[in-house]
């Protein structure tokens, strides 16, 4: 005997489907831009040319610009609805892609950079915002994950397969291609996507959302999230997007397409694990542990980067898997910081959050470029020394991952807001 499904069920479902998978596209191509820098640095310094230094400035003016706006996505997110700002943000994003590959000058390329940035900069809050929308609270952590593995996709496009792509056909023709997609992206989601089941539409009051941002922001347990991915996020997308595969080539002497592998292994890695530590999260109602033992692992990872000595491939292959298997620890940050924050105000919560890793971004990467520029006084400027000490202090930046770890409040999967402000009352 067949099911049968009433409309309003069969159409709920659609919008819930559509809304995923259209996230999931905007999460791939916003990986995408964010990843690229690092397999065309060759082509980009050749071009405009420019040093060490101003080629981690290009990279990290995605970041600047996605940093700053995370706050008022947050809030725009939470009063005007996803939907809205999702498709606007592609449009945006197409129109700086299109820039970026009809750039005439460092300044115009680092111009159009930051536009994408600021096109992209409210796609992972809406994403999530759609999730906590549309998925129980015991699903969300999952949902994330699965979405993440669309972003790594993208991420991984942009690491040895564009580097290969761009010895086929000019990079510019590349990110003129992904502007037209992005466009038409933007379209279908303005289309095809809602904000949430019509009964449950939870908004923040447009003249509420100051009060809602400043009890979001005084929350002690909104901050231990922020420090995580600060530390983890921050360093996993500057080793990936931008300085493991110059490393390689510079201080072990691999070729670009050869050390542009690594990154990829790394992303590969990082989207088989994602989905299983949210899986995982959920299914035994914990967040802090698997964050911990991600997060050790992790400073692992960067450890055997620094001491495997030259040729000795095995260990720079089990350093770029592990990165990638313990690397999505930090995406559990998200879900706390929903789960400790009131509903309403999730879209605040995980902008505040997902802050970190960006702003970590902005300053570790053209920061890896000026030790590499300059030796840190230490050793010869531009040198495979140089580019060691660079890599040295991702290492150190992931100590704060540990630390943030320890102190996350363990929500066991469940929203402990009114909980936890009646224990502080």
């Amino acid at each position: 005997m067949n099911k049968v499904v009433d409309t309003p069920t069969r159409q709920l479902a659609w919008w819930r489907w559509s809304g995923f998978f259209l996230g999931c596209a905007a999460f791939f191509l916003s990986f995408f831009h964010r990843v690229c820098t690092g397999a065309i640095a060759g082509d980009l310094q050749r071009e405009f040319e420019i040093g060490a230094a101003a080629l981690g400035t290009l990279g990290a003016t995605y970041f600047y610009i996605y940093g700053l706006t995370q706050v008022p996505m947050g809030v725009m997110v939470d009063t005007i609805g996803p939907r809205i700002i999702l498709a606007v943000g592609m449009t945006v994003a197409g129109i700086g892609s299109l820039a970026y590959g009809m750039a005439g000058s460092f300044g115009t390329a680092a111009a159009a950079r930051t536009l994408i940035g600021l096109g992209v900069s409210g796609v992972f809050v809406c994403t999530l915002k759609l999730h906590a929308n549309w998925f129980s609270e015991q699903r969300f952590a999952t949902a994330v994950g699965v979405s993440n593995v669309s972003g790594i996709l993208g991420a991984l496009v942009a690491t040895a397969p564009l580097a290969w792509l761009v010895t086929q056909m000019p990079w510019r023709h590349v990110f003129i291609a992904i502007g037209a997609v992005s466009i038409v992206l933007a379209a279908a989601i303005a289309l095809f996507v809602r904000d949430a089941p019509a009964p449950q539409v939870k908004r923040v009051a447009a003249g509420e959302w100051r009060g809602a941002l400043k009890a979001v922001a005084l929350n002690p347990a909104t901050w231990p999230p922020f420090w995580l991915t600060f530390s983890m996020s921050g360093a996993f997308m500057t080793l990936v997007s931008l300085w493991t595969a110059p490393y390689l080539v510079h201080k072990h002497g691999m070729t670009q397409v050869e050390a542009g592998s690594f990154p990829a292994m790394t992303l590969i890695a990082f989207a088989c694990s994602v989905p299983l530590v949210g899986w995982l999260s959920d299914r035994v109602r914990a967040r802090r542990p698997i964050t911990l033992a991600c997060s050790i692992a992790f400073f692992a990872s960067g450890v055997i980067w620094l001491v495997a000595p030259t040729g000795a491939t095995g260990w720079f292959v089990f350093a770029a898997v592990l990165a990638g298997v313990a690397g999505p620890g930090f995406t559990l940050a998200w879900s706390v910081a929903k789960e400790v924050n009131p509903p309403e105000c999730a879209g605040m919560a995980i902008s505040i959050v997902n802050i970190g890793g960006f702003a970590a971004s902005g300053v570790l990467q053209p920061l890896v470029g000026w030790v590499v520029d300059h030796g840190a006084g230490l050793v010869e400027s531009g040198s495979g020394d140089a580019y060691w000490l660079g890599i040295g202090v991702i290492v150190g930046w992931m100590l704060i991952a540990i630390v943030a770890a320890t102190r996350l409040t363990e929500t066991r999967c469940r929203n402990v807001w009114q909980t936890a402000a009646a224990a502080r009352s």
